[in-house]
């Protein structure tokens, strides 16, 4: 049952007239599937899908302190990332585990940056990140007043490209433009996403119209095109094939970067919180590690399963698991014991009475 208190986002209007399945996410009023799962997730991989993920926060971080307080808390090196450029990251707390993982933007370099946060870590984090301003940088959370749309798929860019006088086809990833885009200023064109398969996501203020003007422009131009709207479903499914970790499932509190196999945006060439614990670890070997597994006989992995060994002692869990609709096999996330992580290590996932066959394998599943 959807509660009465949800918060909707500018779009939610329009997912309830394409007939979505809505439900509750992260305190929003949030579209599962329009006409199935399979078929946005099928529609992104080939084509092109539109997702509202308006329930993202965005904090904006300003001032001559604001990239010292980003390499503060953040793994990832943030000085690396000039204007136009954005980073993915996370917020390690002080045990080395993980607070949440980011997008970080240079607006302007060493003076402005917006940080892109989880939904359901809104407040968590903001609180978390203003703990550590003690040198006084400027912070501000525009995440109520930021709309956000993922058009994703290998066709999304040339659909959108008639709406804007910005060069999309040509973005390399992970830069942004901003400029006017679909008869509105100000609107950020980046290129990143979750999904795998190319696009581009759309920042903009709901200001004079533009949520509608913003939406309808994009149908109108791709639904001759075959543009479909995908929900949290398909893009719980995309990202899953490419081995990207959601958190909540696949990291938290409790694991660390290096545990989730993100040891590639953790640089000890700078200080930040939580160094001392990942780098001992680093340094001591790790106990347990996230691997992506295939399922070799019938039966579809859950998070919070059993993973175990040939004699049925417990390994390690689930943190997620899906049928793959791209490559028609089930598959998962989990994290097991270091000994157990290799590829090609034969485990074994506890399906209700069941003991079934998996083989741990190389990620992304969907090269």
């Amino acid at each position: 049952m959807v509660s009465a208190q949800m918060k909707n986002t500018a779009f939610t209007k329009k997912h309830l007239e394409l007939g979505a399945k809505m439900t509750g996410f992260a305190g929003y009023l949030m579209p599962v599937s329009y006409t199935g799962i399979n078929e946005e997730h099928l529609a992104v991989r080939s084509n092109a899908g539109i997702f509202d993920v308006s329930h993202m926060g965005e904090f904006l971080i300003r001032g001559p302190q604001a990239l010292d307080l980003i390499q503060r808390v953040t793994s990832n090196d943030a000085a690396k990332i000039t204007d136009g450029k954005a980073q993915y990251s996370c917020l390690p707390n002080a045990e080395g585990g993980i607070v949440d993982d980011l997008l970080v933007y240079c607006l302007k370099e060493n003076n402005l940056y917006m940080l892109v946060v989880n939904a359901s870590n809104i407040q968590k984090d903001w609180n978390w990140i203003i703990s550590h301003n003690s040198s006084g940088a400027v912070m501000e959370d525009i995440s109520e007043r930021t709309c956000l749309l993922a058009v994703q798929g290998p066709n999304a860019t040339k659909i959108l490209q008639p709406l804007t006088g910005m060069d999309m086809m040509n973005l390399p990833y992970y830069h942004f433009v901003k400029g006017r885009f679909a008869d509105t200023e100000n609107v950020m064109i980046s290129a990143t996403g979750y999904t795998g398969s190319g696009g581009v996501e759309i920042y903009f203020e709901d200001k004079q119209g533009a949520a509608d003007r913003i939406w309808n422009a994009i149908f109108e131009a791709g639904l001759p095109l075959g543009l479909k709207p995908a929900g949290l479903g398909a893009r719980d499914t995309l990202r899953l094939e490419m081995g990207y970790c959601l958190y909540g499932n696949d990291i938290d509190d409790s694991t660390s970067p290096l545990q989730a196999g993100l040891g590639w945006i953790t640089k000890f060439s700078k200080d930040f919180v939580g160094r001392a614990p990942i780098e001992l670890q680093k340094k001591e070997g790790l106990k347990k590690k996230l691997v992506g597994f295939e399922m070799l006989e019938r039966g579809i992995p859950r998070q919070a399963y059993e993973i175990k060994d040939n004699a049925g002692e417990i390994i390690g869990k689930v943190t997620s698991g899906t049928q793959s609709p791209s490559l028609g096999k089930a598959i998962g996330l989990g994290y097991v014991r270091e000994t157990f992580s290799n590829l090609g290590s034969r485990v074994y996932i506890q399906v209700r009475d069941k003991l079934l066959q998996a083989v741990v394998v190389k990620l992304p599943f969907l090269s």
